[in-house]
């Protein structure tokens, strides 16, 4: 836990306390005239030299027994109470003073109204507030701070009236026991979850797995993931469950305070941690990663220079070479002077929650959601609303890929013991953007082996990468989740193997749907051929439509990285219209390809084209869907040098 709740400001609130309790034998009026009372004051001062706060609390107590109205006594003991974190204490002196002297120090009324605010009694904290700022002449350090707190007081009157739907459940005894479960990280389909488990100071990374809507035992995770010597934690699962990115702090060899390493699930087991380097790490701090669904997008949350605030959030895009552009501010929309943190970018790549204590909230830190525009900028945060978010800090939320579920830690709530993790229905208001689930499968054609293989899908009108990843290696499985409605193309490749070209479409398809793939690879070989899917030309003619631009450059990949290969490029048809228009057709559209394959890599012996028009159909035409499928354009080896 002490990766996400960092950065606890001991020293700015000592700082506080250091200019309002003044111990030393400046003091030469009180207001009290008791002997023993101003004796007892004074002897605090010995024991707050030495930070011996329980010495100073008892004289000070004995100290306002001698004279219950001695406000100095009274000062002193509420600073101290206040920045040993007893609020209540703290509190009851506070008011103690400004009973008996309204006006003995202004910022009194400042600190009754931030330990108010943090008790949820926003009417109270917003009266003593607003008295500290009815004063002409106050403290101008707590003026900034103030009018944060007020607007949380407001928000906080009005959200209470207006509570959202909150149902919050216990994941139980498979998840939660009597150590500390938090940071819930979830593949898209929400069947697996890893989490962070602490026992004895140290922090383990556990899953379970949604069987039957029941999460089984929680097992630590498989491979070289879990250290006893290393501070790991602040993790979050890639949407198809195949990376995990997690922060290490002080680890040998690391850029900073805390980094951002990334591990591969090979079969069932982990890979050790790979620091992701830079420009993401940086001598600052970098934790809390969360990979976006297409796999090429990061965010993260770091205090290096340049940002908005103290903590900020991040992004940084994985470029064509695999190396990490220099990290983006997510800008004012999101991150505020203050800290911003546990980003979770939603399977919709559309949605981000995360937890702030910059904008107008409960008070402490709340979590907050944005969605994109239509130009892709992010709208101004929102907050989730009460009961989700109270007067404690609210951090850490995951939304399953659907939408309808949200995971999160807290201690706020009855458990087991410790935070506990929980489960909860996301109100209409927040959720997501509706998702298409890919299902699929890579195997070898022939022997039916499974496949670790690169498998991207790009959105054909757009012509960008939603989702790339690597298959299991022990399974062949990939799991993506998609817009909805929408056309795509998905390239699967490995090595040695032709690329196998898919396309699908999301449009007519149940909302929150799956779609299962399968995804046969065949082995480089002279003969073998492939349909490329995503060759279209307009209808009875041989120009190419624009959606054909992401397959054609996948061929010329291909061909780049087998040099050694010779291909043909074939047009086929369907049978409607008369043999000789067909036989045209399909040769002007072989060549069109041909042609464009040519002027990328200019070496006649590796390419030639044919036309077969009708004679060779790979389905019935006596169907929509069959002629459909015999209308294609294929790719064989002829010849391997």
């Amino acid at each position: 836990m002490r990766l996400v709740f960092s950065k606890l400001k001991l020293a700015s609130i000592f700082i506080v306390f250091l200019c309002s309790v003044h111990y030393g034998k400046a003091q030469v009026s009180y207001s009290t005239t008791s002997r023993q009372a101003i004796k007892l004051y004074e002897q605090s001062d010995n024991f707050l030299n030495v930070k011996n706060y329980t010495g100073a609390i008892d004289v000070l107590q004995k100290a306002v027994k001698e004279d219950k109205s001695f406000i100095e006594a009274y000062q002193r003991l509420g600073d101290i109470y206040r920045i040993n974190k007893n609020n209540s204490k703290a509190k009851e002196n506070y008011l103690q003073v400004v009973t008996l002297y309204p006006d003995h120090l202004k910022q009194d009324y400042f600190y009754l109204g931030e330990i108010e605010l943090k008790e949820g009694n926003y009417e109270q904290a917003k009266k003593h507030l607003d008295k500290f700022m009815m004063y002409a002449e106050k403290p101008q350090q707590f003026i900034g701070k103030t009018k944060k707190y007020l607007a949380d007081c407001k928000f906080g009157i009005e959200a209470k009236k207006n509570p959202v739907p909150f149902n919050p459940q216990n994941l139980g005894p498979a998840i939660n026991t009597n150590a500390d479960e938090y940071l819930p990280s979830l593949t898209a389909d929400g069947k697996m979850m890893i989490f962070t488990r602490k026992e004895a100071n140290n922090e383990d990374f556990y899953t379970s797995e949604l069987i039957n809507n029941e999460w089984s035992n929680a097992v630590k995770l498989k491979g070289n993931i879990n250290t006893s010597y290393l501070n790991e934690g602040a993790q979050s699962l890639s949407s198809d469950g195949q990376y995990l990115l997690l922060t290490i702090c002080n680890a040998p060899g690391g850029h900073g305070r805390c980094d951002i390493y990334y591990s591969k699930l090979n079969g069932n087991e982990w890979s050790s941690p790979v620091n992701i380097g830079s420009p993401i790490n940086t001598g600052a701090w970098e934790s809390q990663p969360c990979l976006a669904p297409d796999g090429r997008t990061l965010y993260f949350a770091s205090d290096r220079k340049g940002g908005q605030g103290k903590i900020d959030i991040w992004k940084s895009y994985l470029e064509d070479d695999e190396s990490w552009s220099e990290p983006e501010n997510l800008g004012p929309t999101i991150n505020t002077p203050e800290d911003e943190q546990s980003p979770f970018i939603h399977p919709d790549n559309e949605t981000l929650y995360f937890s702030s204590n910059g904008w107008p909230g409960m008070g402490n830190s709340d979590i907050y959601f944005s969605q994109k525009d239509t130009n892709g900028s992010w709208k101004p945060a929102v907050n989730a609303g009460y009961p989700i978010n109270t007067h404690m800090d609210d951090f850490c939320l995951v939304v399953t890929g659907d939408g309808s579920k949200g995971y999160f830690s807290t201690n706020n709530t009855e458990g087991k013991a410790g935070h506990d993790l929980y489960v909860f229905d996301i109100p209409q208001s927040l959720r997501p953007n509706i998702l298409t689930f890919i299902n699929g499968v890579v195997y070898d054609e022939k022997t039916g082996y499974k496949l670790d293989a690169v498998v991207e899908v790009q959105n054909l009108k757009t012509g960008k990468t939603v989702y790339r990843s690597v298959s299991n290696s022990l399974t062949g499985q990939f799991y993506a989740s998609l817009p909805h409605g929408n056309e795509y193309a998905m390239n699967v490749s490995k090595e040695g193997y032709l690329f196998y070209s898919g396309y699908f479409s999301t449009t007519n398809i149940k909302n929150g749907g799956v779609v299962n793939l399968k995804a046969p690879l065949k082995e480089i070989a002279v003969g073998e051929k492939i349909v490329l899917k995503n060759i279209f030309f307009e209808t009875n003619s041989f120009k190419l439509s624009s959606e054909s631009m992401i397959e054609l450059q996948k061929v010329v990949n291909f061909m780049r990285q087998n040099p050694e290969l010779a291909i043909e490029i074939s047009g086929h048809t369907d049978n409607v219209g008369d043999d000789k228009s067909n036989q045209q057709l399909s040769e002007n559209r072989a060549k069109v390809v041909y042609g464009y394959l040519l002027r990328a890599i200019p070496n006649p012996k590796r390419f030639t084209y044919k036309g077969f028009g009708e004679n060779q159909p790979i389905d019935s035409n006596d169907t929509v869907q069959g002629r459909a499928n015999n209308r294609r354009t294929e790719l064989k080896i002829v010849s391997i040098q």
